[in-house]
């Protein structure tokens, strides 16, 4: 089905490449009118034309940095006012960057990964449940294969998104009665800008085929966005399929 989503108000964080855009070109595609939140906004303005263009919905770019919760009640507000309501949260924006032994690790790098893939997630779950709670809307957490298994390379990256996971769980538990859903996405690798921060992303160093797409998170996501009460996909983990084989 591709009209799942029509006329519902979908909100995409970290929405300027990758899972995000992917996201946002995947709701629409399903009838959704989409808020795009990102710090880059040249690129929101760019995939904003691209996606009403091609979908025949409303895009909106709203530049906002998801460490800044006042910047979030912003965001939030103006989507809103925009368009009476939110429907569907898409929690996205995060990053990894590159760690070595704990005793070594810069600390900017340390307070960066908690800023945005933590206190972010909280800004803009804090801010939009009002309105899901109006909506019976669902809100939906990019995680990650690192919030379920031990990551020895990047333990402080994993426990953001460990931080991620018990965060979207714990909260299905406190909003269901209220008709929110609350989904935890977790992928293993995907060709996206990941990585970059410090070095090679993961679209250039992993070739075509050998992880997945973001567009392929995106049909995830979008699965989890159409959900209805009573119904929650409470976690989804898309993992690739040769990932346990040297374990």
């Amino acid at each position: 089905m591709t009209d799942t989503l029509t006329d519902a108000t979908a909100l995409v964080t970290g929405a300027s490449s990758g899972i995000g855009a992917a996201t946002a070109r995947e709701l629409a595609s399903r009838g959704a009118n989409v808020v795009l939140s990102a710090r880059r906004e040249e690129r929101l303005e760019t995939l904003a034309a691209e996606v009403t263009r091609d979908h025949d919905v409303d895009a909106v770019a709203h530049p906002t940095d998801v460490t800044d919760a006042d910047a979030v009640e912003a965001l939030v507000d103006a989507a809103v006012e925009r368009f009476g309501g939110l429907d569907v949260v898409v929690n996205n924006a995060g990053l990894g960057r590159t760690e070595t032994a704990i005793e070594d690790l810069d600390l900017d790098a340390y307070r960066q990964m908690m800023d945005v893939n933590c206190d972010g997630m909280f800004h803009v779950a804090r801010a939009a449940m009002p309105h899901l709670k109006e909506r019976r809307g669902n809100l939906i957490f990019l995680g990650s294969m690192a919030g379920q298994y031990p990551r020895p390379g990047a333990p402080v990256y994993a426990a953001t998104k460990w931080w991620t996971r018990g965060f979207a769980l714990s909260l299905q538990g406190s909003t269901g009665e209220a008709g929110v859903g609350v989904t935890a996405i977790n992928p293993t690798e995907v060709r996206t800008e990941f990585g970059s921060e410090d070095g090679e992303s993961f679209a250039d160093a992993l070739d075509p085929g050998d992880a997945a797409e973001p567009a392929d998170v995106a049909r995830a996501i979008a699965f989890a966005a159409a959900q209805e009460d009573p119904n929650v996909v409470q976690e989804l983990d898309l993992f690739r399929r040769d990932k346990f084989s040297d374990w």
